[in-house]
């Protein structure tokens, strides 16, 4: 921020003193934060926004494979089936999913010699029209790049939601350090100041649309953190021990200790981890015709996907998780009956599950249509402006030789303290760094006579 601003104007009731010390040490995290983390944020937020047209970026890469002719009535499903055993009569057929528009191709997802490939089947004809290796579909790789940036691994996977909670914390910062206060004017608050030029016009294009764009990239961030390692556990812990996720009587028997996310395709959130139940006596046995056809009986929108089952108490299971919220459907069939043996939807949630999943709907950019994409794309591409601003700020304002951090003022506040030991709390990661950042900093920087000239 600018540097102009350290002569900060106090709140009623607050002191100069009190006022300037709050300011240098919130600029401070927020400095520290910035630096550490923009490239990451870059990459987020670029990867973040190309998964939000996931639908019409396939499409235009996969169109040969994707889209179809309409013919009227499609073939039974299991013809089109059939045409993929046919093709390749070694693999395991895992999962089927049927499209929501009548144009699209059907994808057979099949496993060989633990290669798995997507094979898309035109329903008319029963047609191959194609395949792409599991692995290099481009939903697997912009989610790859977006939550592990290729690398993968727990520790990359960790920081990535350290980035993500510092992001948070780099707007709580951020909006302390741009509260006017006792200024009155707009420009530079509000609007940036066009006329100006240097540090000034620089900090009016950090400051001003990260202020008009604070909730939007707030709610991205919140809204992401149910995927993540640490949090994401524990947001899943809180809905299940305060029976506010999936419903409770997901848990009755007859059930297996196999977590539904680890047998089935594309469930949604609210039922990843409902355990999987079983089916009863081997009696006969249902065939993929049978099981669409209880689809429809059991009104589960398309598009879904059913998932074969494993094993001889292994059920059907149809899930549909790439629609709206409200049609998030996760129903298990008996492999032999076609009963159903357990059925979750959206309705059956507990009002945490239901907060998420609107909420992932929201981050993915598929709520509300288009401006949902836009409001998305906005938000990340506008973070991606806010950090390149920040970062020319400040090159424009560091001294040779020197990394350009703000200067502490006096002790730490007790409120600063509480505050992080809040948001360590809430964000288990975030509460480690500070630990970190404390012990390197009283430690070990300032007895490293270059690193200390450098950083101080």
């Amino acid at each position: 921020m600018d540097a102009a601003r350290n002569l900060v104007q106090p709140k009623q009731g607050e002191t100069p003193q009190k006022a300037a010390g709050l300011y240098q040490t919130f600029w401070r995290w927020h400095f520290y934060a910035g630096i550490l983390f923009a490239p990451f944020l870059i990459v987020l937020s670029i990867s973040g926004a190309l998964y939000l047209y996931q639908a019409e970026i396939e499409t235009m890469l996969y169109k040969d494979k994707l889209v179809v002719q309409d013919s009227g009535a499609a073939l039974p499903l299991s013809e089109q089936v059939a045409a993929v055993k046919r093709e390749f009569p070694k693999a395991e057929i895992g999962s089927i999913r049927l499209p929501k528009e009548a144009d699209r191709t059907t994808q057979v997802k099949v496993t060989e010699n633990d290669v798995t490939t997507r094979v898309y089947v035109n329903p008319y004809n029963a047609k191959i029209t194609g395949t792409i290796l599991d692995e290099k579909h481009f939903t697997n790789v912009a989610a790859k790049l977006h939550s592990e940036w290729i690398v993968g691994g727990t520790f990359v996977n960790r920081f990535v939601e350290l980035a993500a909670c510092w992001t948070v914390i780099l707007l709580i910062t951020g909006l302390y350090i741009w509260w006017p206060r006792n200024r009155k004017s707009i420009w530079g608050t509000v609007l940036p100041r066009f006329s100006q030029k240097g540090r000034t016009f620089w900090r009016d294009m950090h400051a001003v649309p990260a202020f008009w764009l604070s909730l939007l990239i707030l709610v991205l961030i919140v809204t992401g953190l149910p995927w993540s390692g640490v949090m994401g556990e524990g947001i899943n812990k809180i809905a299940t021990s305060s029976n506010t996720g999936y419903p409770v009587y997901a848990f009755m028997p007859p059930k297996s200790d196999t977590a539904t996310k680890d047998v089935a395709d594309d469930v949604p959130w609210a039922a990843e981890n409902v355990p999987v139940p079983k089916s009863g006596a081997e009696n006969g046995g249902l065939d993929v015709d049978q099981v669409t056809a209880l689809a429809v009986k059991e009104n589960i929108q398309k598009p879904y996907t059913i998932s074969l089952p494993e094993g001889k108490d292994g059920v059907f299971t149809i899930s549909s998780s790439r629609d709206k919220p409200e049609n998030e459907a996760t129903v298990y069939f008996d492999q032999y009956s076609g009963k159903v043996v357990e059925d979750v939807r959206f309705s059956d949630y507990g009002w945490m599950a239901k907060a998420v999943s609107i909420g992932i709907a929201l981050h993915e950019g598929r709520y509300f249509g288009l401006a949902n994409q836009l409001l998305g794309t906005v938000a990340a591409l506008g973070l991606v402006g806010i950090v390149i601003s920040s970062l020319v700020m400040w090159r424009i304002r560091k001294p040779k030789g020197k990394l350009g951090a703000p200067q502490k003022n006096g002790k730490v506040k007790p409120m600063v303290i509480l505050g992080m030991a809040a948001a360590g709390v809430v964000m288990p990661l975030a509460g480690l760094s500070f630990i970190v950042v404390y012990v390197m900093d009283r430690f070990v920087f300032r007895r490293i006579k270059p690193l200390k000239s450098w950083l101080y």
